[in-house]
Formats: structure tokens, C-alpha cells, sequence
């Protein structure tokens, strides 16, 4: 099938949803273009209005509804950005919303939907059991379903991102893009390449959430039986058939990224450039050490940063320890006086400072001559880890690696 979207319809989006979303400016990244080997600026949609991309999709959408639409009523079905996104829009141009919402949705993002003024239904366990509820009211009610990524209107607002990348950076070589159902790589690729063939346009998917990719080399749409990842934004089980299309026909390649790399990519962006994102959100950060090219101007999409406080500092635990800035170690001790005081002056000279300190007899099954040490210290990355290991080991010290 032919999908009617042009250059044309993101910029008449781009009109559309001025005065609604804002345009994000790019950020040089020194970080990101170090570790990647080219000039990479991010792309930072985690600033947008509501937190994430979704704004525009929805915002350009509705704006173009009829007078009667309007009057009916919006629904739609979303565990997070897209909900926001649509409750904002609507509320902004004084039009009633319904959200349908999983019951197993975070109180945070409930909240924040409501005061955008939409009302919150929840319903069922997962997304699309929501989605189902959602269709039911629409045709009780006669509202209209605004659809998170499988539509022509959502694609060219999503798509207004790619026009204001190239007014920054006229000479960008590749963009990267994370995809969940689609629509927001659908939208960027028809733009970027309307205006300029040569840009790369590159999709990223998560390892355990890849429908796409699988759809992508295989020229066939594909859905997945189950998905598993800490990107839950992007975790799509069946792509869209519109979008599948268009990314067939603009998009160059699609690469996967591990739930690990998300977590390095959380905790990088936060320490480095002081952004807030969720995991979904760096999934095209994540994937910069998977570009098979050097000295390029890249530019990375921030997705978004809606995240929780408790997840955040989940992901960011997790990305001191992929990073080499913690690590944790055990080692069997004498049991005799000094030991304790031995290990610690090694870790001392050696600029480790100690967190935790596990001091456990009962660890060693031969404890009436031995006891475990356990300790967790902050290190400043592998090779700081490896200076340790060695000192310790130049010491008599077996190191055993807990994390």
C-alpha cells in the first residue's frame, strides 16, 4: 500500500503546532562524540512540553479535526507520553479528552494526564486491553481515536523534528531515531530525505522489543509474540502497517541496543549534559557505538524523560556499575588481627573510596581460619578497577568479582 505523506504535510504540521510545542535546540555532546568517533549533538525532546515527543503527533492531529469532531470529543488509549501529549493538545484548544489507561499505569502519570484536564479511565492489565476499552468508547460515544503512531497526521507532526535538525545543522550526515510503533521515525525520514537523499536515517529498537527491525529485514510486517524491556515506550508488539510502509521506502537501516546499554545511556546523558531521560528516551544514544562509520555529524533523539524518581534512580544504580564506577569485590581473609586494616591502606592508596564494607565470618566454609570480606567502593571506570585487582593481588589476595 501507498502512504500519502509528503514533505509537504510536515510542513503545513509545522505551522499547525506553533504556539503548542516548542522547538528543542540541539546540544553538542564531547561525551557522545568521544566514545562514538563522530560529532554527535542530541536532539533534546525530553524539554518538549509535556516531556516527550508525542506533543506534536497529537497536537498536529487535532488541529486539523473538524468543528463536530471537536465537539464529540478525543480518546485515546496510552500508558504514558501519548496520553500526555493528547491531553495537553486537547486541552489547549478546549476540547474534551478520554484517556484509557492500563490499571497497572504509574500514579505519576495518571496524575499528570488529569491535570492536563483529560478524564482517566483505567482499565485492564496491559496496553491492550486498554486499547480495546478505548475503541468500545469511541464508537459509544462517537469521539475520535487519536492514534499513537499509526497515522498520517501523527507522522508528519512527529516529523517537524527533522525540520528543525537541518535548520540547526544543514549538514548532518545521519539522524537516529528510537522506534516503538513507528510513527515518529515515519514522519523524520520522509522529511529529511524530501529534503536532503544523502542523510542516514537510522532506527533503533531494543533487543527484546524489535518487531520492527524483524519486519524491516524481512520486507514483511511482523508482530511479536511477547516483549521484554526496560523501554517500556518503545515496547510495541505490533508495529504499525502505515508506518511499516514508509519506513520500507526512507529508512536505511535499524539497529538493536541491550537493556544494559539503556541504562549506561540513562546515567551518561544525566552526569554529562544534566538531562533527564527515560530509557526509551536514549535508545539512539545507546545505539552510537553501533554506527559503522567515524567522523560524521550525528545527531541523537531524546525521545523523552518522563520517568518516575524510583526508576530513575534504579537505572542509574545499575549505570554506575556498567560504567566502572562502582565495584564490587570479596576476598577471603586471614582470620587474624591487621586484615582489615591491610586492605583497607591498599584501597587507599590505590583512590578507592569504600561505601560498603561486609565483614562476615560465616561466608567462608572454612571460617575458623577464614573470613569474607565483601566490599563495594566508587572507582573512576575499568582501568581504576584494574589497578585495584592487581594491587590486591600483587598482595596475595584472591579477588573474586561479585558486580
Amino acid at each position: 500500500m501507498k502512504v500519502n505523506l509528503t514533505l509537504k504535510d510536515v510542513l503545513e504540521a509545522s505551522k499547525r503546532i506553533e504556539g503548542i510545542c516548542v522547538k528543542t535546540k540541539l546540544i553538542y555532546s564531547s561525551e557522545f562524540s568521544r566514545e562514538s568517533g563522530n560529532e554527535v549533538y542530541i536532539k533534546p525532546e525530553n524539554l518538549q512540553i509535556t516531556g516527550a515527543f508525542k506533543l506534536r503527533g497529537a497536537s498536529n492531529k487535532i488541529v486539523k479535526l473538524s468543528d463536530e469532531q471537536k465537539a464529540k470529543g478525543l480518546i485515546a488509549s496510552s500508558a504514558g507520553n501519548h496520553a500526555q501529549g493528547v491531553a495537553y493538545s486537547a486541552q489547549k484548544l478546549g476540547i474534551k479528552a478520554t484517556i484509557v489507561m492500563p490499571e497497572t499505569t504509574p500514579l505519576i502519570k495518571v496524575q499528570a494526564t488529569r491535570n492536563y484536564g483529560a478524564d482517566v479511565v483505567l482499565k485492564g492489565k496491559v496496553y491492550d486491553e486498554a486499547y480495546e476499552e478505548a475503541k468500545r468508547l469511541e464508537k459509544e460515544n462517537g469521539y475520535t481515536f487519536v492514534h499513537p503512531f499509526n497515522d498520517v497526521d501523527v507522522m508528519a507532526g512527529q516529523g517537524t523534528i527533522a525540520l528543525e535538525i537541518i535548520e540547526e545543522l544543514k549538514d548532518v550526515d545521519a539522524i537516529l531515531v528510537p522506534i516503538g510503533g513507528g510513527g515518529l521515525i515515519s514522519g523524520i525520514a520522509v522529511a529529511a530525505k524530501s529534503i536532503n537523499p544523502n542523510i542516514k536515517v537510522i532506527g533503533v529498537q531494543a533487543e527484546g522489543a524489535n518487531p520492527m527491525k524483524v519486519s524491516f529485514d524481512t520486507g514483511k510486517l511482523t508482530y511479536a509474540d511477547k516483549v521484554d524491556t526496560i523501554a517500556d515506550g518503545a515496547a510495541v508488539k505490533q508495529p504499525g502497517d502505515l508506518t511499516f510502509e514508509v519506513i520500507k521506502e526512507y529508512v536505511d537501516e535499524i539497529v538493536t541496543v541491550s537493556d544494559k546499554e539503556l541504562m549506561e545511556a540513562v546515567f551518561v546523558v544525566l552526569e554529562k549534559h544534566k538531562l533527564v531521560a527515560e530509557a526509551t528516551g536514549v535508545m539512539s544514544l545507546a545505539a552510537l557505538k553501533r554506527l559503522n562509520f567515524k567522523g560524521k555529524k550525528v545527531v541523537s533523539l531524546i525521545s523523552g524523560g518522563n520517568i518516575d524518581v524510583v526508576t530513575i534512580a534504579s537505572l542509574l544504580n545499575n549505570g554506575l556499575f556498567s560504567r566502572g564506577r562502582i565495584f564490587c569485590f570479596s576476598v577471603k581473609l586471614k582470620d587474624t588481627l591487621g586484615q582489615l586494616l591491610k586492605i583497607s591502606q591498599i584501597l587507599a592508596e590505590k583512590g578507592a573510596n569504600v561505601i560498603k564494607l561486609d565483614h562476615n565470618q560465616f561466608k567462608a566454609v572454612d571460617r575458623l581460619k577464614h573470613v569474607v570480606l565483601e566490599v563495594t567502593v566508587e572507582t573512576n571506570g575499568y582501568e581504576h578497577i584494574e589497578s585495584i585487582v592487581k594491587a590486591l593481588n600483587d598482595e596475595g589476595y584472591d579477588v573474586d568479582r561479585v558486580c
